[in-house]
């Protein structure tokens, strides 16, 4: 029945034909050639190495060239998604999957409390707002009406300490350019403030204003211009943006970004420093001292040091300075230098993740084998009480407030659905606050932790999630996933979209390796620049511990991961394109010699070292997924996923990789790229493209791994 579609496709778009068999049916899916990319002239030289870069042109995103080059592309790769037959079944199964009501952990600010809630297939959640603990919730801020399609999202929002006002940020399209405005919260209108081109910003209230940071208006395409000389500002309330106040800012140092926090009390303000996307100094002013002057509390780029709150005049700092695993310190802003620091909770050999003031008490989150833990300590640093946790898993938006008894939190695992609890300081006890009702019962499945080697003999966390009663036998089709970089941590989470694969017998993989934070500075550094082919080899020690034990085998697995994981993906698919069958790379940094030249680039230089340094160069090269696509090689069913408003990781890394993948690639894998847009890097994509998206992938995935759907639809 699938080859009569042939027959209505005209012949020149024919190219090849893939076959899968499955248990009851032949499917045929045509393949159109893949557009004709030009090839310029370009040739950098690197320490007397001469690298071409004959995709140059791609880089530029406001050219028509780009443009129809992107339509070309997407039309072959809509034109093979559309013929998977049960392509739509899985969009059906995803949509019932998603429409159960989702809420956010409240936060209180006075006698009001606010949270954020979607009913399920709404494309934003809303904000609601209630006075009171049992309150009426009303609607105060609903970004689905300031947009028809969906793709302007609320960034951030904070509410002033008198809770008359609700300052917000939005983005358009995904981008990390963000608009601030004000609203009323009692009347629940907008003041006239709006705010443009801030990016990486805090709100920071004080008095009738908030500190923010922005850069100033971009020359050229905003979208991946070089982001530089970042400031901090003071915008009063109910003035023009023009007016405000530049409190703070680094002319020698167009690429250090700058953060404003201020204490609860409103006594001090911090301002924070960084130069990549690890380390930062840390100022602090006293804002109950006319004219006082910043007062540096640590200095230089090694180390992290971020504010908690303030305790009886001084500051509750969560640092890694001579703690890899992280400690709470006590700092006299009177007395900044370190031999006045007085250690609270010192360092313990798991790593300590947050920490939060709480009814007079400090709440400390801990990861212990990359699962959360909770305890609650006094001033004094005295253990006295924890929060006992559902088991393994995460827990996430801890909301406090240092004069309340009352803590709220979210917990989430791979099969536990992310559920808000209340939790009493005084009884020292959980109640469930919010639970979702969703088709999902967690009893048909296992959740795994093991241990496996990597290449060097370093142990490395990975779980594993599956269906019960699931046979070794080296037949099911696996899904590796993995991230491997800047201190982020990958923690056990419930992701709806990861259910079709687990109910169709798939089994689904999470590896801690090195570059993240699970195990602290050490783990982290131990996956940077002329360490990072460790993570590399963490992944791929991971892939080969799943054949060997007989979960997987090569040609059941794909692996799959984003942005700095998106890296991962295509650096492994190159280094071993025969461990695996489908690599999905989404929103990666593929050219290693350039990231640094657009928007916030220049910071990931901490993490990957930089082509500008002759030793930096020559490692980058040698793993840089662009520069690492070898002729005549049967690379994996590639399907790269990317947008184009994505101005963290712009969009020409993944252009630039496909383009040479269809160049060079020899088999009949194929090797695409799904261009969405009015969506950016991830964060506030729509519920309706989430899915669209979603569905592709698995799509894609299912039919290159051999998988028949159970739906019957």
């Amino acid at each position: 029945m699938y080859r009569s579609i042939l027959k209505f496709l005209p012949a020149a778009l024919f190219m090849v034909y893939a076959i899968a068999c499955s248990t009851s049916k032949e499917i045929v899916i045509e393949m159109m050639d893949y557009p004709e990319t030009k090839k310029v002239d370009v040739i950098d030289t690197y320490f007397g190495v001469e690298v071409a870069d004959p995709y140059r042109w791609l880089e530029d995103d406001r050219s028509e060239e780009t443009a129809a080059w992107v339509k070309a592309q997407n039309e072959v790769t809509f034109h093979y998604l559309s013929q998977i037959p049960y392509r739509d079944a899985i969009q059906k199964r995803l949509k019932e999957l998603w429409d159960y009501p989702r809420y956010g952990t409240p936060f209180k600010e006075g006698n009001y409390y606010f949270f954020f809630k979607n009913e399920g297939m709404q494309n934003q959640s809303v904000l609601y707002v209630q006075e009171g603990v049992d309150g009426d919730p009303r609607i105060l801020l609903n970004p689905n009406d300031l947009c028809e399609d969906g793709t302007v999202s609320v960034t951030t929002v904070r509410v002033c300490n008198n809770a008359r006002y609700l300052a917000y940020g939005i983005s358009r399209g995904g981008s990390d350019w963000n608009e601030f405005y004000v609203l009323d919260i009692v009347n629940g209108t907008h003041l006239e403030d709006h705010l443009k081109w801030i990016k990486f910003s805090r709100i920071a209230w004080h008095g009738n204003g908030f500190y923010y940071s922005r850069y100033d208006a971009p020359e050229g395409s905003e979208l991946s211009v070089k982001n530089e000389y970042h400031k901090v500002y003071y915008h009063k309330i109910g003035t023009p943006q023009h007016e405000d106040i530049l409190i703070f800012e680094n002319k020698e140092y167009p690429l250090r970004n700058f953060s404003a926090f201020v204490t609860k009390d409103e006594s001090f303000l911090c301002i924070y420093e960084s130069e990549t996307t690890q380390g930062n100094s840390l100022y602090v002013k006293n804002l109950n001292v006319p004219n006082a002057d910043f007062v540096k509390v640590a200095d230089g780029f090694e180390y992290n040091h971020s504010v908690v709150g303030e305790i009886d005049g001084k500051l509750l700092l969560y640092t890694n300075r001579n703690a890899p695993m992280y400690k709470l310190v006590l700092v006299d802003p009177e007395k900044p230098d370190m031999k006045y620091w007085n250690e609270i909770i010192p360092e313990k050999d798991y790593v300590l993740r947050s920490a939060s003031l709480a009814g007079d008490k400090i709440i400390v989150h801990y990861l212990k084998d990359a699962s959360s833990h909770a305890y609650i300590y006094n001033y004094e640093g005295r253990q006295e009480g924890q929060i006992n946790l559902p088991g393994i898993g995460t827990l996430s938006s801890l909301s406090t407030r240092k004069e309340d008894n009352e803590v709220f939190y979210a917990f989430t695992s791979f099969t536990f659905p992310t559920t808000i609890y209340r939790f009493d300081m005084t009884s020292k006890e959980s109640s469930v606050y919010k639970s979702p009702d969703i088709d999902f019962n967690p009893e048909q499945y296992v959740v795994k932790q093991v241990f496996y080697e990597s290449k060097d003999g370093t142990k490395i966390p990975m779980f594993i999630v599956h269906k019960k009663n699931i046979k070794y036998d080296g037949n099911n089709p696996t899904l590796l996933y993995g991230y491997g970089g800047f201190n982020v941590s990958v923690l056990p989470s419930f992701n709806v979209s990861r259910l079709p694969f687990l109910e169709n017998g798939g089994i689904y993989v999470s590896a801690n390796i090195r570059g993240g934070g699970e195990y602290g500075k050490k783990w982290h550094e131990a996956g940077t620049k002329l360490q990072k082919q460790n993570v590399f080899d963490d992944f791929i020690a991971a892939a080969e511990y799943l054949i060997d034990h007989q979960y997987t085998s090569p040609e059941k697995l794909a692996i799959q991961g984003g942005s700095n994981g998106g890296l991962l993906v295509a650096a492994c698919a190159n280094q071993r394109p025969e461990l695996f069958k489908v690599a999905l790379p989404a929103v990666g940094v593929m050219d290693m010699l350039r990231f640094h030249k657009f928007t916030i680039g220049w910071a990931w230089t901490g993490d990957y070292g930089s082509s500008e340094d002759s030793t930096e160069f020559h490692y980058l090269l040698g793993y840089s997924p662009l520069h690492n696509i070898k002729e005549g090689v049967n690379y994996p069913a590639t399907l790269v996923t990317t947008a184009d408003h994505d101005d963290r990781v712009v969009p020409a890394h993944s252009f630039k990789y496909i383009a040479a993948l269809q160049a060079k690639h020899k088999g009949d894998n194929p090797v695409l790229i799904r261009i969405e847009t009015q969506a950016g890097h991830g964060a506030g994509k729509p519920t309706e493209k989430i899915i669209e998206q979603a569905t592709d992938v698995w799509a894609f995935t299912f039919y290159n791994l051999g998988i028949e759907p159970i739906y019957n639809w």
